[in-house]
């Protein structure tokens, strides 16, 4: 018997598990707690017209989705029909209606060239702001909808309920329309026969989501039945979905003809579901939704079934059924909280709707006046959408209490501080954007709101009061808690109204008008604070009083509806095609003639807000200046670090406005504010200095912002609609000219704050604020208090790149980054009140809440640790305490240097010592004190499993603060200042191309060298009888023909030698061709390695830092020789002067081996000091015991006096036993430093504090990776005095000033040394070490220390050379000034400006590695297959490596990495068949023929390509598809294949099932490669997961945009389907019969293919054969998939390594085999 017909629902890679209900895993049905629940039981509740013919939804239908692999019933003889998901994703839209209209304008399109082909699933997407619509939208469609199904689905996953909805909007889905339908059943055809035919549904895109229910039969004449084990899902037409960080607005259009479903049809049904949402969206009523969300909830009248759940699935990337067995599931979800109607009578909801009691009834039953006209206020707040009621306890207020209470849609808090509950409703209104409502006794009670009202009418917050009051009769006569409570808060409140006491002779409608009226001034375009005075006569609890019905006349139709009484209304003016009139038209104007632009962004409140800020700064292209509680100051950045349409954020325009020079070169035409107020007094000062020009101001509401009296144009509109008109302007492209100068600025001046804050070991307020911004995610959100946290959030807060994968699908292309939701009290900037609106805010917000407030103001709102510790309808919070014991901004302000200290501390620092922890311990809270930057982050970074609210208290003081601050500022001065020195001069010698300076490399080579020395280097032991140097020089040209020189001379050691290092130079060399480089290079703070990343695509770590060294020096230099002058001068672009601040000279130290007797090592030392040198190193830790060592020592002390500095350097190559011995015995003799004494580094500390020695930093240094700072700290001890740093190990240059700054930030000696580097290389460390003496002295005047002695620097290896590079004379020798050995800066600026190489020690020049390009015919099976070869190299003692590219790409991908190998084998690259410029050509007898691109096809082919190019074995790379052509010839030709390197591949699949549907899945994405051409294609196949991390490469764009060059694509389709991974025999069970060596290498972040290489490398072990085989796995870090092209360096060493080995081994073989030859011959 055959299967039932199914269809199936699934991703790409082909398999989905466990997706549709009706699974065995799942039974059929939900589980809730402990409790089961039958979905088909409770179904006879909810579907109102079981067993009848109703309308169904229109849309193409399958069967029935099968959801598990063991569920997939797949015979041999059934056909498969897979279905590929083409996704197209538009630009980000302003707003959710353009949004509409972009989609509707690509289907419009779409409908204008129509695809060919019959079948097909198209999904148009736009990303749109993330504030919750979904719901509104939901709500406004109308209830005789003819479209179905139409539903939304709340994301609410902590206790959803009915009352959630009002509490704060839910982020949700909203969907209309069929799109796709999957109906799982046991039906037969039409014929009553079981059909052969499965269908699939692939998405690559990772975005489409499927919605539905099991147990639910929808049967062929369209009968609705419920049916355990049957399932209905769809894909709706048009989707909101709605994200924490973005919102995705999407249309799916399905057909397919051979289910009678074409694509005519297809449009049909989505120009009904379009045009119905299209028709009923209300964007003038989005802003205020929630007034209408009860009304609109009313009208789905339906009986809810508890606890039926609605689950949707995401389509993500999964591997087939046994790639590897490691199956990546993805679980159903399920939403207990929705409404779904799949038709007129088909509905169902869960926790959606109230079933209340009638209003009337309600009213009519209470039990006097007074409790009707609470009841009545209260019931018409709820219908206003207002449900968060913050209560206080008072007698007067008793009925609005009660009524609040008892209402089944509120929430209520309460408080016995009045102050601090209305400072919490006003961050309700900040997080949820709608008012809270206060209620309060009368008296006192109404006058302690008063500090709140006026933040919240300062900073246009709604809000409403509902106070209580005695009546007339007892004011003005002396009773009880009877004040004037007539405009209580004068002109801080939008709206005032003195209700009468409640009397049955007032109509109740009264009442409600007057709360209708008061909510549309609370909510209008200056929002604010509202109060209605309730006063109230006795009875004041529910006693029973007689009262007239009459007063409930007139409400007749209220009572039996939910909408509020009086509903304002607000005509919008009609706009079409965008065009703009009146006096926006100026505007627009002026800012199109600027040239000067920027864009200000000031406090924001609303995400739609927030993203329009963000499109309007992406269209200006103008630097921006965004403040902190924008959003937009701490975000999370997207895109690569230079890319030149990246929106420049200046952050640090504060610091760099503290130098003189900014301050003088800032000058503005235009400057654009949106949002309101800037925390920023500097930029506030300086937009004054540069006035007069035109100041745009743009906010909604009508009061004034304009404290510095700026304000030229003032706008009154939100920021979405001003927004709306710039873009639509459509202004041509041009960049402001201080794009360049401001980006330049803020990246010099963030760097030196990240420096600064970085290297402090102790913990400091600016650091707090620097870590608190990278804790943040989209999930939280930042609540700053303020005084001092605001400020240093706005100075010191940072960016960071962490962000989620949906964003990363939708806005890479698009937007620059993605914001923080940051808010404060900065209406009135009072400190009162912060901890409790901070708890309001989230419970508004929804969100983890991270708040920081200082010490004072948490002291100032202790009663607000009440209201934090009742948790009510949010989720849990950190609260960061800044102790400083006191008022600490009193300390930066001009009154500290004016006042008394005793004044100070009593007046203004108001001193304490209040014990936060008693107070929490007080009140039941979590506490945590924190003293240390690791506490810190430990709290900040490290999840707890306990879901708590915490107070953590961060120890400060008054004056570090202060000094830290201080130091800062200083710091950042001369930051600015010197890059702006950079910058002028870069700029008056070169013009600038659009606003940014480049220089461009015009030619680069390297020549190697090899140098002979007078001795044995120090660095070799043992009998070595080394007595030369080998390096090489880099030779670097601008296109201005200026020539640099740099020194790769690395040490050869398990981390470099020269051949792997003679590699990397050849990959160098390749990328280095027209490169460009900026002219901030010489910055020295992390410009080079930003650079490396974004131009070059290489991690800096992945570089060998000798390589990087050379590189550095080459850049650097040419830059000096292009400007005339030295690298200390392009670092410094100054004059010289004749200051001794200014060294001419840098002294240097000796460098002594201790070979020999002590008084033998003695007389050397002596004949040192006789030249002239005023320190001498001494190698120890060379003898049998250091005991002897110390002997040596002793003597040398003893003949060259006090006078010389000794430092001894012991190489880590003591025991902490024999240091600490070596150390005791030496103590007298006055050693400056000893490097490395001991072995293990931890013991470095624990050596100085027994022994009394001071330690010094060498090989420590060696193992720091690119940013050392936080390794470092923890050397910070004063035990080590200083740091012995060698360029050409740490990395070059940047990486040894950022280690010398550190170690002169914390008052140790840098010391520049060096590994035997020719005259070049030491020529360039006597600048750098003077550019390190001249950075010494300004930090000692920065922080007003004392002036320092001159350090000896380690150049004194230059005595070992006998002869050098340069033909220069090196400029090393005694001063006659000094009496002392110096080197001289002005020679080694005239050597390096001046190069003469010696040509006599040049052993070979490269101009890099040639490539050979041409073709090769291989006959096969009647058809030529004319190969494109890439052949790089000569067939050296390595032999051939022959590299296979993955699918889509070309061998022109791998030269590089073959010219990085090219030294150790012949490599050779292919054009793979139907990629590139491969083809082939059918004989002419068999023209007929189609050939076909199998995997036997294509290995035979290669097979007989290979016996072409070489008698002996090759070596095949293969990658990704090349990589399982690779394997698969490893196995099947290893008498051709020495070995295989598998790059990011798999053996294919075992699972017969998974084989199948993974072949019609590829064949069905060649058919779309096909209809829709390449660039649509690789759209798609690049959204799919496992690109997540090349996606973030900087040449991400140019790699894939070079995957459009195939000449014949209707061959690439063919190969794709013909070398499916589930065409291809699977090899899993031939792994263990290898024979061949075996490399698989894998990202670091290539789940997936790890998993599989693991274990596939377990099965190859197990082979007897791999005994005399390498079989080995290769991480490479820091990469995905596409490991070679994100991590090529990596690569190439990976590939050295294994070649040599396979050398080495076949070697040993070879002379095995000849020994056993041997001995059978004797």
């Amino acid at each position: 018997m055959r299967s039932p017909c199914y269809s199936f629902l699934v991703s790409n890679p082909p398999f989905l598990p466990s997706l549709i209900p009706g699974y065995s895993s799942r039974n059929s049905s939900f589980r809730r707690g402990r409790e089961r629940f039958s979905f088909a039981k409770s179904l006879r509740v909810s579907l109102h017209g079981i067993g009848r013919n109703i309308e169904f939804p229109q849309g193409l239908q399958f069967d029935g989705p099968i959801t598990s692999s063991d569920a997939l019933e797949v015979d041999e003889d059934d056909d498969l029909m897979v279905q590929v998901c083409v996704t197209r994703t538009l630009p980000p839209a302003l707003t959710l209606e353009l949004g509409l209209e972009s989609v509707k304008d690509a289907v419009d399109e779409l409908k204008t060239n129509p695809p060919k082909s019959s079948s097909g699933v198209l999904r148009f997407q736009v990303a749109v702001p993330p504030r919750a619509k979904a719901l509104f939208w939901f709500c406004s469609q109308p209830m005789s909808s003819s479209v179905f199904p139409v539903f939304f689905l709340s994301k609410e996953t902590v206790n959803p309920c009915y009352k959630s909805l009002y509490v704060k909007e839910p982020h949700g889905v909203f969907g209309i329309g069929n799109a796709l339908s999957f109906v799982h059943s046991s039906s037969v055809d039409s014929k009553g026969r079981h059909s052969t035919i499965k269908t699939f549904l692939s998405d690559e895109s990772a975005m489409v989501t499927a919605y539905g229910f099991p147990d639910i039969d929808f049967s062929d004449n369209s009968i609705v039945n419920n049916k355990d084990g049957s399932s209905y899902f769809f894909v709706p037409q048009i989707e909101l979905h709605e994200h924490e960080e973005i919102s995705i607005l999407a249309v799916t259009l399905a057909w397919n003809d051979s289910l009678s479903y074409g694509f005519e049809q297809a449009i049909s049904s989505y120009e009904e579901s379009i045009f119905q949402v299209s028709c009923h969206f209300c964007p003038n009523l989005e802003e205020h939704w929630f007034k209408h969300l009860k009304s609109f909830l009313a009208k789905l009248s339906v009986e809810e079934i508890h606890p039926v759940e609605m689950e949707h699935m995401g389509f993500f990337t999964f591997s087939g059924r046994d790639q590897a067995d490691a199956k990546e599931l993805k679980s159903v979800q399920s939403s207990c909280q929705f409404h779904c109607k799949l038709s007129h009578e088909v509905v169902f909801s869960n926790n959606m709707l109230n079933q209340e009691a009638e209003v009337g009834k309600l009213l009519t039953n209470e039990a006097n006046i007074n409790a009707v006209w609470a009841s009545a206020i209260i019931e018409e707040c709820t219908r206003l959408g207002l449900t968060y009621f913050c209560v206080a306890p008072g007698s007067r207020s008793s009925h609005l209490a009660i009524a609040a209470a008892n209402h089944p849609l509120t929430t209520c808090l309460a408080c016995f501080d009045e102050r601090s509950l209305a400072f919490h409703a006003i961050g309700y209104a900040k997080g949820s954007l709608k008012p809270a409502v206060i209620i309060t006794s009368s008296g006192t009670a109404v006058s302690n709101l008063l500090p709140a009202v006026v933040e919240a009418s300062e900073d246009f917050l709604p809000l409403l009061l509902l106070t209580a009051d005695r009546p007339p009769e007892l004011q003005g006569v002396g009773a009880n808690q009877a004040i004037n409570q007539i405009n209580h808060f004068g002109s801080f409140v939008r709206f005032f109204f003195n209700l009468p006491p409640p009397t049955d002779l007032i109509p109740v409608r009264m009442v409600l008008t007057t709360v209708d009226s008061a909510l549309h001034w609370a909510t209008g375009s200056a929002c604010g604070p509202v109060h209605l005075n309730c006063p109230f006569r006795d009875p004041l609890d529910g006693s029973p009083t007689n009262w007239s019905l009459n007063c409930l006349n007139g409400l007749e139709m209220w009572m039996t509806s939910a909408e509020p009484f009086t509903k304002y209304f607000q005509v919008q003016s009609f706009k079409s095609n965008g065009v703009t009139t009146g006096q926006i038209t100026e505007v627009l104007q002026v800012i199109k003639e600027a040239k000067k632009g920027l864009l200000l962004i000031g406090a924001i409140h609303t995400e739609d807000e927030i993203w329009a800020s963000l499109l309007l700064a992406k269209e200006l292209m103008w630097p921006v200046v965004a403040d902190v509680l924008s959003g937009a100051r701490l975000r999370k950045l997207f895109k690569p670090f230079l890319e030149k349409w990246d929106t420049v954020f200046v952050d640090h325009l504060d610091h760099a406005l503290l130098s003189d020079s900014v301050r003088s070169l800032i000058e503005f035409d235009v400057v654009i504010q949106v949002g309101s107020r800037i925390t920023s007094k500097r930029v506030s000062q300086v937009l004054e200095k540069c006035f007069p020009f035109a100041y745009i101001l743009v906010d909604k509401h009508p009061c004034r912002h304009d404290p510095s009296h700026l304000v030229t144009h003032r706008v009154q509109s939100n920021i979405v609609q001003f927004a709306d008109c710039v873009l639509k302007s459509r202004f041509p492209w041009r960049r402001s000219k201080l794009h360049g100068h401001l980006q330049a600025l803020d990246g010099a001046i963030a760097r030196e704050m990240s420096f600064q804050i970085s290297a402090e070991s102790s913990l400091t307020e600016p650091y707090v604020a620097h870590m608190l911004s990278k804790a943040l995610t989209s999930k939280s959100a930042l609540f700053i208090g303020n005084s001092m946290p605001i400020r240093d959030v706005d100075m010191y807060g940072c960016s960071s790149g962490n962000y989620s994968h949906v964003v990363d699908m939708m806005l890479n292309a698009e937007l620059p980054c993605q914001w923080i939701q940051v808010t404060g009290n900065r209406g009135a900037s009072g400190i009162d009140g912060l901890l409790s609106s901070a708890t309001g805010f989230a419970v508004g917000c929804k969100k983890r809440v991270v708040c920081v407030v200082g010490d004072v103001s948490f002291l100032h709102d202790t009663n607000g640790l009440a209201i934090l510790k009742q948790r009510i309808a949010r989720k849990p919070m950190t609260i960061l305490v800044i102790n400083n014991r006191g008022g600490g901004i009193f300390r930066l302000l001009p009154i500290a240097k004016r006042t008394e200290p005793s004044v100070l501390n009593q007046y203004f620092y108001t001193s304490h010592d209040v014990s936060i922890e008693n107070l929490c311990l007080a009140h039941g809270v979590k506490y945590v004190h924190v003293g240390t930057k690791s506490e810190l982050e430990e709290t900040l970074f490290i999840p707890t499993v306990e879901e708590v609210d915490c107070i953590v208290e961060v120890e400060s003081s008054i004056d570090a603060n202060a000094i830290v601050h201080s130091t800062l500022e200083s710091f950042s001065r001369q930051a600015a200042s010197n890059s702006l020195e950079i910058i002028s001069a870069s700029s008056l010698l070169h013009p600038m191309i659009d606003n940014v300076l480049f220089y461009q490399v015009s030619g680069i080579q390297y020549s190697r060298y090899k140098v002979k020395l007078c001795d044995r280097p120090t660095i070799y032991s043992g009998e070595s009888s080394q007595f030369h140097r080998e390096g090489f020089i880099l030779s670097l040209t601008l296109d201005d023909g200026s020539i640099g020189y740099g020194e790769v001379a690395p040490l050869d050691s398990n981390r470099e030698n020269l051949t792997d290092v003679e590699g990397q130079l050849q990959f160098v060399l390749h990328l280095m061709k027209g490169a460009k480089f900026s002219y901030m290079l010489p910055l020295l703070n992390g410009s080079f390695s930003s650079w490396i990343w974004s131009e070059l695509g290489i991690t800096a770590s992945s570089i060998f830092p000798s390589v990087r060294c050379g590189l550095e020096m080459a850049l650097l230099n040419a830059m000096a020789v292009r400007h005339d002058t030295s690298l200390l001068g392009i670092r410094h672009c100054q004059k010289e002067e004749n200051d001794s601040a200014q060294p001419h000279s840098v002294q240097i130290c000796a460098l002594l081996d201790s070979e020999g007797t002590p008084s033998e090592v003695a007389y050397v030392a002596r004949k040192l000091v006789e030249e002239g040198f005023s320190a001498i190193k001494l190698k120890v830790a060379r003898r049998v015991s250091s005991v002897q060592d110390a002997v040596v020592l002793q003597e040398v002390r003893r003949v060259v006096g006090d006078q010389i500095e000794l430092r001894a350097d012991a190489n880590c190559r003591w025991t902490f036993e024999e240091a600490v011995k070596f150390g005791l015995l030496v103590k007298g003799c006055n050693l400056q430093y000893i490097e490395e004494p001991v072995q293990n580094k931890d013991d470095l500390i624990r050596f100085h504090e027994e022994s009394g020695l001071p330690v010094a930093l060498d090989e420590t240094l060696d193992d720091f990776e690119e940013c050392p700072l936080r390794i470092l700290t923890k050397y910070a001890h004063p035990g080590i005095v200083a740091v012995v740093i060698k360029p050409s190990v740490v990395g070059g240059f940047e990486n040894a000033a950022l280690i010398a700054r550190w170690a002169q930030h914390h008052g140790k000696m840098a010391v520049i040394s060096a590994a035997y580097e020719s005259g070049l290389g030491l020529s360039a460390y006597i600048l750098f070490a003077s550019y390190l003496e001249m950075e010494k002295v300004k930090t000692s005047k920065e922080k007003k220390q004392g002036m320092t002695p001159l350090v000896a620097h380690g150049l004194g290896t230059y005595r070992w050379l006998n002869e050098d590079v340069m033909l220069n004379s090196l400029g090393i020798f005694r001063s006659p000034y000094s009496g002392f050995v110096e080197g001289f800066v002005f020679d080694a600026s005239k050597n390096l400006k001046e190069v003469k190489i010696n040509n006599d020690v040049i052993v070979r020049t490269s101009k890099g590695v040639p490539v050979r390009r041409y073709e090769v015919r291989v006959d096969v099976d009647g058809f030529s297959h004319f190969i494109r070869i890439h052949d790089v190299g000569q067939n050296a003692e390595g032999g051939v490596a022959l590299f296979l590219h993955g699918f889509l790409g070309t061998g022109e991908e791998w030269i590089p990495i073959m010219k990085g190998i090219s030294g150790s084998a012949r490599c050779i690259s292919v054009d793979i068949l139907g990629h590139g410029n491969s083809r082939v050509q059918s004989h002419a007898s068999e023209t007929q023929k189609v050939p076909t691109f199998s995997m036997e096809m294509i290995a035979k082919t290669l097979y007989k390509l290979i016996e072409q190019i070489t008698p002996g074995k090759v070596t095949i790379v293969g990658y990704s598809m090349g990589a399982r052509i690779a394997l698969y010839m490893a196995l099947r030709f290893s008498n051709k294949i020495e070995g295989a390197v598998v790059v990011s591949g798999s053996p294919g699949l075992k699972d017969p099932m998974a084989r199948k549907v993974r072949s019609a899945t590829d064949d069905c994405k060649a058919q779309l490669l096909v209809d829709h051409g390449l660039e649509i294609f690789l759209e798609n196949w690049y959204n799919g997961g496992l690109w997540k991390s090349f996606r973030r490469h900087p040449h991400f764009r140019k790699i894939v945009a070079s995957r459009l060059l195939h000449d014949d694509v209707l061959s690439v389709a063919k190969l794709l389907s013909d070398l499916s991974i589930g065409r291809q025999p699977s090899l899993w069970e031939e792994l263990e019969d290898c024979d061949t060596n075996i490399s698989l290498v894998f990202g670091e972040k290539d789940v997936k293919f790890k998993q599989i290489a693991t274990r596939m490398y377990h099965k190859m072990s197990k082979s007897k054969k791999s005994e005399n085989n390498i079989i080995e796995m290769v991480e490479i870090p820091e990469a995905g998939h596409a490991v070679h092209l994100e991590s090529p360096l990596r690569v190439i060493l990976a590939l050295r390594k294994f070649l040599t080995r396979m050398r080495k081994n076949s070697a040993e073989t070879e002379l095995s085999r000849n020994l056993l030859l041997a001995v059978k011959e004797t």
